[in-house]
């Protein structure tokens, strides 16, 4: 298995975990984190070596991130494992996949990269690649099975995790919260990356909103230890720049590796684009979306992207239910106005939590089992 990053580590534990009760002799090894290899998983290199994001960025690590594929791809076609599964990290993945099927070896493929929002002459190559598409959305499975992919919708298993009513006292008591002020989440990405383009201006939205409104708390769940160091430096950043009179640190809590309590603690929440904006959503939680990335990554995305939004929440509901603001427009101006007006409309706030509400009946449909079952089906029949 390869999983690239903070989410694909989460969902390829969570899918170890459904396999060995199918397989109990069932060994995993490759490229993971700290989540895989509490289920046992082998990691021969971590996953954190091939968290980057975008083409710019990739492009300063090529050489080590192009030398680690071709490594783990020697290892793999010599040991000839039963199979292989990518996680996520279409662009790592995909390649080496098509390299162990052109050598004998099975793969799968667990999570459909997003073909229905850009990049769509991927298919070709993913015909070549995955011998299974195991699909989270549910309108993915016919797109690969009308271009001749074995596929299966299995649900995200975020939907099965995150409760249905997520209890914000309970959340706030444990992150020592106040139990009436107004919260609001702060997620600036789970990569060393994103914290570098978007940890200050998130930091001086928070400083904005707070010279507004003078009870409000934020808390920060953070991925790492290195990008708890990014984020202080953020904040410091922030409040030099605003001047005399800035102390962020009296009203933000860190919530280190606890999304899930921040999410359910909150009222509102401004969220990097990705894994994270389905969170907030399944949490029920207003949002605002930013993003930013080097110019050059961004000029490429946006002339290959099909949809109005960037958003998951806003591409699963197929509308613009939360605001969205990427590069120049994420400003921390613009981002405080956003938040601020939703803290403000309750009415807003509310018909927000209703369409999430749907959202997460849709999606949750017992994600680890039902893909545990499709790859034994796909791969490890009954003799």
């Amino acid at each position: 298995m390869v999983a690239g990053e903070a989410s694909g580590d989460l969902l390829a534990a969570h899918l170890i975990d459904a396999i060995r009760t199918v397989l109990p002799q069932a060994r995993f090894m490759g490229i993971g984190g700290p989540r895989m290899i509490a289920q046992g998983f082998e990691a021969w290199w971590p996953s954190e070596k091939l968290a980057v994001r975008g083409y710019v960025e990739v492009l300063k690590h090529y050489r080590e991130i192009s030398g680690i594929r071709k490594q783990l791809g020697r290892r793999l076609i010599a040991e000839a494992p039963d199979l292989f599964i990518g996680v996520d990290a279409p662009d790592f993945n995909l390649g080496l996949e098509i390299r162990l099927r052109e050598h004998g070896l099975p793969t799968a493929h667990f999570i459909s990269p997003s073909i229905w929002a850009w990049r769509g002459g991927r298919m070709k190559k993913i015909k070549r690649a995955a011998g299974h598409m195991l699909c989270l959305f549910p309108f993915e499975e016919p797109l690969y099975r009308n271009a001749g992919v074995p596929a299966t919708y299995v649900g995200h298993p975020l939907a099965d995790v995150v409760p249905l009513q997520p209890d914000q006292a309970a959340a706030r008591a444990r992150l020592g919260l106040p139990a009436d002020a107004p919260v609001v989440a702060l997620l600036p990405g789970s990569r060393q990356s994103e914290l570098r383009y978007l940890g200050e201006r998130f930091a001086a939205t928070a400083l904005l909103m707070r010279a507004r409104h003078p009870a409000l708390h934020f808390v920060v769940p953070l991925a790492s230890e290195p990008t708890e160091a990014l984020w202080r430096a953020a904040v410091k950043a922030a409040e030099e720049k605003a001047g005399p009179g800035s102390n962020m640190s009296l009203v933000w809590t860190a919530a280190p590796r606890d999304t899930h309590a921040a999410l359910a603690a909150c009222d509102v929440a401004l969220v990097a684009s990705g894994t994270a904006t389905l969170e907030t959503a399944l949490f029920k939680r207003p949002m605002a979306i930013a993003y930013n990335m080097a110019p050059l990554t961004w000029a490429l995305m946006k002339r290959m992207s099909y949809l109005p939004y960037g958003g998951l929440p806003n591409i699963l509901c197929g509308q613009f239910v939360v605001p969205e603001f990427y590069q120049e427009d994420a400003t921390p101006e613009n981002l405080a106005q956003a938040l601020g007006n939703l803290l403000n409309d309750g009415v807003a706030r509310a018909r927000v939590t209703a369409r999430f509400e749907r959202l997460h009946a849709e999606l949750k449909c017992g994600m680890a089992p039902r893909a545990a079952a499709a790859i034994v089906g796909a791969f490890f029949p009954p003799v």
